[in-house]
């Protein structure tokens, strides 16, 4: 079965490269000692401390596969690939809500490297999917679990 491609910008790519090799030499180490000094403290049926610090390393181990995984299936957007002003993976877009009048800024990201708090959203969330390919002057309406919001493409820049 075909895997999912994941859409990465440059700067995502590089932010993931980073916290794998980071998982994979530091973070690695730094529970192997924990273990090490857990084991010093006797019986580890009854050591929190050994319990914990496997625990921490099933959940690296994990995020160490799901990592190189998605690397292994990313496909990485180059803004320059798109010519003109059309929403695309990479590109930020600002936004009119028709209904409150509030301006809004966003990149367009792929799912791995979305994080509302940093103001990038998915290319597959409904706001991405509705903008994606539409161009400044474009009014998208954008389903949600409550309703229908409508937003104005005023830009899209690099």
């Amino acid at each position: 079965m075909a895997e999912k491609e994941v859409f990465l910008t440059p700067e995502g790519l590089e932010k993931l490269e980073k916290e794998l090799e980071t998982l994979k030499t530091a973070k690695r180490r730094e529970i192997a000692q924990k273990i090490k000094e857990s084991l010093e403290f006797g019986d580890i049926t009854e050591n929190s401390e050994y319990n914990n610090a496997k625990n921490e390393q099933a959940f690296v181990e994990g995020r160490i596969i799901f990592l190189e995984k998605l690397l292994r299936n990313a496909k990485i957007i180059y803004d320059d690939d798109h010519d003109g002003d059309e929403v695309v993976v990479g590109r930020w877009v600002t936004v009119r809500d028709l209904e409150t009048g509030e301006i809004l800024k966003y990149k367009i990201v792929g799912s791995a490297e979305a994080n509302p708090a940093e103001s990038k959203i998915s290319n597959e969330s409904p706001v991405g999917q509705a903008l994606i390919g539409k161009t400044p002057g474009v009014v998208v309406d954008v389903e949600v679990f409550d309703g229908i919001l409508q937003y104005e493409l005023l830009e899209v820049s690099r």
